[in-house]
């Protein structure tokens, strides 16, 4: 029996592949080893969103044949795809796979080991990719929570982003196949689904006709109708959504939300500046104004909802008056949490050859001043519940301070803990638990008090 280990960089969507490629291999007769352990086979599912992100995916393939010289090291995803050619000529590779070929991973590495190949390349042109891939993963790592990918690809073409040449253009699962993954995640014993993509927004904007929709009674449409179609999966008690472009949040979008019953209030809307003329240099295609019209549409329907969003900062040519505009527009919609990057150049988008490029010096003194915000609405957004009572989907129980606690999520995503001396039951994973948050258990969890099980 050949042994394989995985290492994932970048997002959730390829967290969500790794895990179906995993399967794969285990359905074929692998063995999965952790990544630190000596292995036959080592795939990096790389990332390329920036070069930093490069020499991280870089690194790690030189780590995995460290770990065992004689192992096959296959580099695969979003770097693969841009350096297939770079990384022929790397000793320490001997596979290479696109993002289309990870579906085919299996065939390729029986292909390989049977002619005992060279190195070998396959990498395909995302531009001729229409369809959404083969690939699905039907079972969770994590009992409680899963992620469902349901899209791929980008149309928007943003001045920094290298992601739209790498998983090419929009293409959406078919809503029956997402419902059917759906229903075998929960048959599995999971219990919250987490809608992920490239651009989540987009879904079933490629799909030509009312066939490519309707393999699952009236099908979907958008992610509305999607999100709709999986709210009645039985055994699902809550449904998340990854990332969303501002523009669709409309006051039917919100009203829509509204009605599933196992919907969360947790919003990501990727914001990257609050300032107009940084925006129209980063290709992003919405006004600030028109971003705080979508939050507003949002908290219309679903008042204290945990609203979070990503920022760059310190992008060409931003100015310090740009940037206070930023910070203060994002003082003023208050998020719960801002994931903060500073600007990293990509080779190959526009961004990268325009001037005006800031120092570091700049871009972490300025990142420091958006995390100070940041952690006073983090704090702010936690003290709003003290005294409520907040529902708890357990996930684990660890001890903090000597004190055992069962610990899980709101559906706002803030972090909960009950004491197990407070339960008059045995403790159980993946529940669903009521409480009063009574006060900080530390900076990031809230305690619960007078608990039952629901």
């Amino acid at each position: 029996m050949r042994t394989a280990a995985f290492h994932t960089l970048g997002c959730k969507v390829n967290a969500y592949e790794t895990e179906a490629m995993e399967q794969a291999l285990v359905a074929a007769g692998y063995e999965l080893r952790s990544f630190e352990e000596r292995a036959d086979v080592y795939i990096i599912n790389t990332c390329s969103v920036t070069n930093i992100a490069d020499r991280k995916s870089r690194q790690m393939l030189h780590r995995a044949k460290s770990l065992n010289p004689g192992a096959v090291v296959v580099a695969a995803g979003c770097y693969a795809q841009a350096a297939a050619e770079s990384l022929k000529e790397d000793g320490s590779v001997d596979l290479v796979l696109g993002n289309q070929e990870k579906k085919d991973l299996v065939r390729i590495l029986e292909a390989y080991f049977s002619e005992d190949a060279a190195p070998a390349v396959h990498v395909g042109d995302m531009r001729e990719a229409k369809r959404y891939e083969d690939l699905s993963a039907n079972r969770s790592e994590e009992h409680t929570r899963a992620f469902l990918k349901v899209q791929d690809g980008c149309n928007q073409y943003c001045s920094y982003c290298i992601i739209p040449f790498l998983r090419g253009n929009i293409r959406s699962r078919r809503p029956g196949e997402v419902r059917r993954e759906a229903e075998r995640l929960a048959a599995n014993g999971v219990r919250e689904l987490v809608l992920t993509g490239i651009h989540l927004s987009s879904y079933g904007r490629d799909f030509k006709n009312k066939e490519e929709r309707e393999d699952f009674g009236d099908g979907a449409a958008n992610l509305l109708e999607l999100l709709t179609l999986l709210d009645s999966v039985e055994s699902i008690e809550r449904l998340r959504i990854g990332s969303l472009e501002p523009k669709i949040a409309t006051p039917e979008f919100a009203e829509g939300l509204s009605k599933l019953k196992h919907f969360c209030p947790h919003f990501h809307l990727s914001l990257q500046s609050g300032s107009n003329a940084t925006l129209k240099r980063m290709g992003r295609r919405y006004t600030a104004e028109e971003f705080k019209a979508g939050v507003e549409a949002l908290r219309a329907v679903f008042p204290d909802a945990a609203m979070t969003t990503d920022v760059i900062v310190g992008f060409p040519g931003e100015s310090e008056a740009e940037f206070s505009e930023s910070l203060a527009f994002i003082s003023e919609i208050a998020f719960y949490e801002t994931h903060i990057f500073p600007y990293s150049k990509r080779e190959g988008t526009k961004a990268a050859a325009m001037p005006e490029q800031l120092s570091s010096a700049v871009k972490k003194e300025r990142a420091a001043r958006l995390q100070a915000l940041n952690a006073e609405r983090q704090r702010a957004f936690r003290t709003r519940r003290l005294g409520s009572v907040q529902e708890m989907l357990s996930e684990e129980i660890t001890e903090i301070d000597g004190e055992r606690y069962l610990i899980g999520n709101s559906r706002e995503y803030v972090k909960l803990a009950v004491p197990l001396t407070a339960l008059s039951e045995a403790p159980e994973t993946n529940c669903l638990y009521r409480g009063k948050a009574e006060r900080f258990l530390d900076a990031e969890i809230l305690l619960l008090t007078n608990v039952s099980k629901t």
